[in-house]
């Protein structure tokens, strides 16, 4: 079967959902895999994929980058490069199988992460004082797991400063896709080193994730940022509940 459209379609949608929130992996990895791509192979791919139009938003929102929770971008830059790095060589080695069981519950963590990381930032900043150590060790963790998964991981790093910070999603758009491309661009290399790309499907989603990531990067600077929050996360929930089901049917 032809699934030059659905992988089109999938990059698009994906490259503007990454650079109005994130979590342009929750349409492209089970697009890639409904095309026949093994699960770790997709991740993968997804991560190449989705590349090209991660850098086109950092470059659009270049003009807004600042600190993040106070500690300046290269540091952050510097543990995020570092997580991603030992991330992507984590993925390389884990076997199909195990990562299908583990991949519905990091899509959790990050749907729950999103959903609920509003209501909690107030009472852990209430209680406790990010120190750059402490940020600069979350950052390298979040570089970590973007390696690794690369699905959800600008959710996440928008999530984990929401908890640190008082700064709204839409303010944090510029350091987001910077440090989500920041850790891509290692697990890029890796990947395609290791030879764990699918490039004619990887080619089509990244053509289509291209042109979302200027769209979605256009449309993030007029949207409101409740409703960027609330449109990612149903699309966060649906394909969490279809991914249990995948695995657990």
């Amino acid at each position: 079967m032809d699934h030059t459209l659905l992988l089109l379609a999938a990059g698009l949608a994906a490259g503007a959902m990454n650079a109005l929130a994130g979590g342009g992996s929750f349409v492209t990895l089970p697009a890639l895999i409904a095309a026949g791509v093994p699960s770790v192979a997709a991740n993968a791919s997804s991560t190449v994929a989705l590349y090209p139009g991660g850098a086109a938003s950092a470059w659009v929102y270049r003009d807004g980058l600042g600190a993040i929770c106070g500690i300046p971008v290269r540091p952050a830059l510097a543990a995020t490069l570092a997580g991603g790095l030992v991330g992507a060589l984590l993925l390389l080695r884990t076997p199909t199988r195990l990562f299908d069981d583990v991949l519905p519950w990091l899509l959790l963590v990050a749907t729950a992460t999103l959903a609920f990381g509003p209501k909690a930032g107030p009472l852990i900043r209430a209680r406790f004082r990010a120190r750059a150590g402490t940020v600069l060790t979350i950052q390298f963790l979040l570089g970590v797991y973007g390696g690794y998964f690369g699905g959800a991981v600008g959710l996440m790093m928008a999530a984990a400063w929401g908890l640190l910070s008082e700064a709204n999603v839409k303010a944090l758009n510029a350091p987001r896709t910077l440090m989500v491309t920041a850790a891509n661009t290692v697990a890029v290399l890796c990947f395609a080193v290791a030879g764990a790309v699918w490039w004619p499907q990887t080619l089509l989603v990244g053509l289509g994730a291209l042109a979302g990531g200027f769209g979605g990067a256009w449309l993030g600077r007029r949207l409101l940022p409740a409703a960027v929050r609330a449109g990612t996360l149903i699309v966060a929930t649906a394909m969490t509940a279809a991914f249990f089901v995948r695995a657990y049917r």
